[in-house]
């Protein structure tokens, strides 16, 4: 069983940015793939950033690529993603997740899910 636990959500204005962390526990994070998702109110949760464990491999959502960044360090079993730029559009829920795959870029991929963090960015 593997646990997630997401911070450094906050209030930012456009233009700025924010790091999230994810904390990971249980489980082989060194064999995990990681994934971040976000969902804005009414609508879908969308994909951001997925790394796998192979190589630390990246993909993007188109409308967050040269922007966002995802990293993660396996001695601290740790997630990150380093947001710069931020957009209005950007404001959403934030949620981490790990899958036993390689890597996954969709949803259903995904067998455990943080609690989420939130991130607003104001006009």
């Amino acid at each position: 069983q593997v646990e997630l636990v997401e911070s450094g959500g906050g209030l930012v204005q456009s233009g700025g940015s924010l790091r999230l962390s994810c904390a990971a526990s249980g489980g082989t994070f060194s064999k995990t793939g990681m994934g971040w998702f976000r969902q804005a109110p009414g609508k879908e949760r969308e994909f951001v950033a997925a790394i796998s464990w192979v190589r630390n491999g990246t993909v993007y959502h188109g409308s967050v690529k040269g922007r966002f960044t995802i990293s993660r360090d396996n001695a601290k079993n740790a997630l990150y993603l380093q947001m710069d730029n931020l957009k209005p559009e950007d404001t959403a829920v934030y949620y981490c997740a790990a899958t036993e795959r390689p890597i996954s870029l969709v949803r259903r991929g995904y067998d455990y899910w943080g609690q989420g963090t939130q991130v607003t960015v104001s006009s």
